[in-house]
């Protein structure tokens, strides 16, 4: 019987606002956080199904490890959601505040696309 898979998240008082802001710079990545604020929990493959395995488990990593995502395993999925609350609780507005600019650049177009 294969291992369960578990993730280390950080606390809600160790969500770090450098961390967080680094993991949100990324263009690949604000499209991760920007399809899961639309759709909610998804499994991993859905936010780069073009990508390479080790570029999705990079990217999911650091946004995990920053505190922006939270990741659970169910079966042979990984699924994905954004830590809204524990982000509003710790940085209001924040989330919102880059989502809603990242839109008005209008690079809500494919993952990885750029202004």
């Amino acid at each position: 019987m294969a291992a369960i898979r578990t993730y280390h998240h950080p606390d809600v008082e160790e969500i770090a606002l450098p961390r967080v802001l680094f993991a949100l710079s990324e263009p690949l990545r604000l499209t991760m956080v920007r399809i899961l604020s639309e759709r909610g929990e998804v499994d991993s493959l859905e936010l780069g199904p073009d990508l390479p395995r080790s570029t999705l488990t990079h990217h999911t990593s650091l946004l995990r490890e920053s505190g922006v995502v939270f990741v659970r395993a169910e079966g042979r999925k990984c699924l994905i959601r954004l830590r809204t609350e524990d982000l509003d609780a710790r940085f209001p507005g924040l989330l919102r505040t880059v989502l809603a600019g990242y839109e008005d650049e209008g690079t809500t177009g494919a993952a990885g696309g750029a202004a």
